[in-house]
C-alpha cells in the first residue's frame, strides 16, 4: 500500500474537498510538533499509547514465565463470556452495511456529488481484493476447512471445531459430502460477509469524514456528529488511543502467525529448526526489512513488492486449481456458497448455541481479530474509494473481496479434503496447523517450487503489513497527518516486531489471541457507537437522484 504525498486532508491533485466549515472548528488543535527531533505528533495520542506499548513490552520481556498462564486464562475466559457480544457485534453491522445499501442514504457520493472516482473498476476491485489477501488466508487456507470437516465428519466433540450436538451436523455426520459443505460453510462465515462488514463500517466513517467534511483521517473524526468539539478533547484521544492499541495487537497476532507458519515452510523445505528462537529471528529480520523501507522511504518498492506478491498468489491458486481436483473445486465454489446462505442463521446465532468449541474458539477470536484490524484495512479502503456512492461503496467492499475468499478457501480445502478422503492422506490433517499447506502441496508437482513461493507470500505479506501498519498507526498518532517524520514511523514498525515478540515469549499462540480478543473488546464498542454518528453524518450529505 502506497501512501500519498500531503499532509492533511488526503485530495488528488486538481480535486478538491468539499468542506463543510461546520466540523472543522478546532481541528487544528490536533497535532503539535514537540520535541528536539521536529516529531509531527498528537503528544497525548503518542505519548499514552506509545507508553503502554512500551511499559507492555518491558513487563512481557521480564516476566515471561508469569505472563504465559495469564495470557493463556484471558484469552479463554473472554472468549467464553464475550462470544454473544463479538456475535452480536458481527451481526450489527451486517445489518447496518445492509440497511444503507437499500435505504436512501445509499445515493450519498463519498468526496461530494461532484466527486468522480480516482480509480477505474479494474483497479479499485483489485485493491479491494488485495486488502483480502493476507497471512490469514495462507495460515488458515487448508487448516480451518479441514478442521471443520474433520471435526464434522468423525463426530469429534470439543476438539477444535464444530460440534456434533449442533442441530445442522445431524444428517453430516457420516456423509462426506454433506460434511464437506458444512465444513466451508463454517469456513466462509469467517471470511465472508461478516469481517468485511466490520471494515466496511470503519472504512465508510472514515471515506466520509475526511472527503465529505474535511476531518482528519483518524478514527476521532467520525464522532463528530456525536461528540461535536469534544472529539479534539480526551473523549476524541481515547478514541484514537484505542485505535493505535487495536490495530497494534490486531497486527502483532498477524506477524506471529506468518513467523510460524514461515519457520514451518523451511523445516519442511531446508530442515532450519523450527520452535521460538527461529520465529523471533524472522519476525527481526523481516521487521528490519519493513524499517528499512520506511527509513529510505521505499515505498514504490514496497507496492512493486506487493503487486508481485499478488502475482504469485494468483498463480498459486491457479497451479491448485489445475492440478487439484479442478471440477470439485469449481463446483464446490457454488455448492459451498449455497451451504454457506442455507447455514449462516444458524451459525450467526449468538445465543442459545451448544456449539461452544465454534464459537468461542473460532468466531470469538475472529471477530475480535477483524476488529482490531478495522483501523488498519478500513483506513486503505477508505483512501481508494472517493468518487463511489455510499451504495456502491458498500456492495463492492462486501461483495468483491468476499467473494475472492471464498474462492481461495474452496480451491484450498477441497484439494485439501480430497487428498485425506480420496488418497487417504491423513497426515495432512495430522500435521500442525501452521505445516498443513506445505503438507498438501509435497503430494502436487513441484512441491518444492510451490512451497518456497508459499513462504515468499507468508514473507511479504509480513513485511507490507508490517510497512503499511506503520503508517497506519503513525497517521492515527499525528492526528491525521499521511507524511510525517521518519522517525516516528520507525518507531511503530520498531514495536510491531517487538510486541509480536514479546507475545510469543510470554506464551506463544494463546498469547497472541489473547490480546487481540482484548483489544478488539473495546474497538469494538467503539465501532458499535461509530455506526450511529456514520448514519447521523450520512444524513446531513446532500443525495444524488
Amino acid at each position: 500500500m502506497s501512501e500519498p504525498d500531503n499532509n492533511d486532508v488526503i485530495a488528488p491533485e486538481g480535486k478538491v474537498n468539499p468542506i463543510d466549515t461546520d466540523y472543522q472548528v478546532g481541528q487544528d488543535n490536533i497535532a503539535l510538533q514537540i520535541g528536539p527531533f521536529g516529531l509531527d505528533i498528537h503528544n497525548r495520542v503518542f505519548l499514552v499509547s506509545g507508553l503502554a506499548i512500551v511499559i507492555f513490552v518491558f513487563l512481557t520481556l521480564a516476566f515471561q514465565n508469569q505472563v504465559a498462564p495469564i495470557f493463556e486464562g484471558m484469552r479463554d475466559w473472554l472468549s467464553s463470556t464475550l462470544a454473544w457480544f463479538f456475535m452480536s457485534a458481527g451481526n450489527i453491522f451486517v445489518l447496518v452495511c445492509l440497511g444503507l445499501i437499500v435505504s436512501p442514504l445509499g445515493r450519498v457520493r463519498i468526496g461530494g456529488t461532484k466527486a468522480t472516482p480516482d480509480f477505474t473498476y479494474v483497479g479499485w476491485f483489485s485493491m479491494l481484493f488485495a486488502a483480502g489477501m493476507g497471512i490469514g488466508l495462507m495460515f488458515y487456507g487448508v487448516s480451518e476447512p479441514l478442521s471443520h470437516f474433520g471435526t464434522s465428519f468423525e463426530g469429534i466433540t470439543m476438539a477444535d471445531g464444530l460440534r456434533t450436538d449442533w442441530a445442522p451436523l445431524a444428517g453430516a455426520i457420516g456423509d462426506v459430502e454433506a460434511s464437506t459443505r458444512l465444513g466451508m460453510a463454517a469456513t466462509i462465515y469467517h471470511w465472508a460477509l461478516h469481517p468485511w462488514a466490520i471494515y466496511a463500517v470503519l472504512a465508510l466513517g472514515l471515506a466520509i469524514f475526511s472527503f465529505n467534511k474535511g476531518l482528519p483521517l483518524t478514527v476521532r473524526s467520525i464522532f463528530y456528529p456525536l461528540l461535536g468539539e469534544r472529539i479534539w478533547g480526551w473523549p476524541g484521544h481515547v478514541i484514537d488511543i484505542l485505535a493505535i492499541i487495536a490495530t497494534m495487537f490486531g497486527l502483532a497476532t498477524s506477524l506471529g502467525f506468518g513467523a510460524a507458519q514461515a519457520s514451518a515452510g523451511l523445516n519442511f523445505l531446508f530442515d532450519v529448526p523450527t520452535g521460538t528462537t527461529t520465529e523471533i529471528v524472522l519476525v527481526v529480520i523481516i521487521t528490519a526489512i519493513a524499517t528499512i523501507s520506511v527509513i529510505a522511504g521505499l515505498d514504490a518498492g514496497v507496492k512493486r513488492l506487493s503487486e508481485i506478491n499478488m502475482v504469485l498468489a494468483a498463480l498459486l491458486l491457479l497451479f491448485i486449481i489445475i492440478i487439484g481436483p479442478t471440477l470439485m473445486i469449481l463446483s464446490g465454489f457454488f455448492l459451498n456458497l449455497g451451504a454457506y446462505f442455507q447455514h449462516l442463521p444458524e451459525l450467526a446465532m449468538p445465543f442459545g448455541r451448544e456449539d461452544k468449541n465454534y464459537i468461542e474458539g473460532w468466531t470469538a477470536f475472529y471477530w475480535a481479530w477483524w476488529i482490531s484490524w478495522s483501523p488498519f484495512v478500513g483506513m486503505f479502503i477508505a483512501r481508494v474509494s472517493r468518487g463511489r456512492t455510499v451504495r456502491e461503496f458498500l456492495i463492492s467492499v462486501l461483495i468483491v473481496p468476499s467473494t475472492a475468499c471464498v474462492f481461495w478457501m474452496t480451491a484450498f480445502g477441497t484439494t485439501a479434503i480430497d487428498q485425506v478422503v480420496s488418497k487417504g492422506r491423513q497426515i495432512v490433517a495430522d500435521s500442525a496447523v501452521e505445516l498443513q499447506l506445505f503438507v498438501m502441496l509435497d503430494a502436487m508437482p513441484w512441491a518444492h517450487i510451490t512451497s518456497f513461493i508459499g513462504i515468499i507470500l507468508v514473507v511479504v505479506f509480513f513485511v507490507t503489513s508490517s510497512d503499511s501498519g506503520s503508517l497506519v498507526i503513525d497517521t492515527i498518532a499525528s492526528g491525521g497527518k499521511v507524511n510525517s517524520p521518519r522517525p516516528q514511523r520507525i518507531f511503530w514498525c520498531s514495536f510491531e516486531g517487538l510486541v509480536a515478540v514479546a507475545l510469543m515469549l510470554g506464551g506463544g499462540l494463546a498469547a497472541l489471541q489473547a490480546m487481540a480478543v482484548s483489544t478488539g473488546f473495546p474497538f469494538a464498542i467503539v465501532l458499535l457507537v461509530s455506526c450511529i454518528s456514520l448514519i447521523k453524518g450520512l444524513m446531513s450529505e446532500p443525495r444524488e437522484g
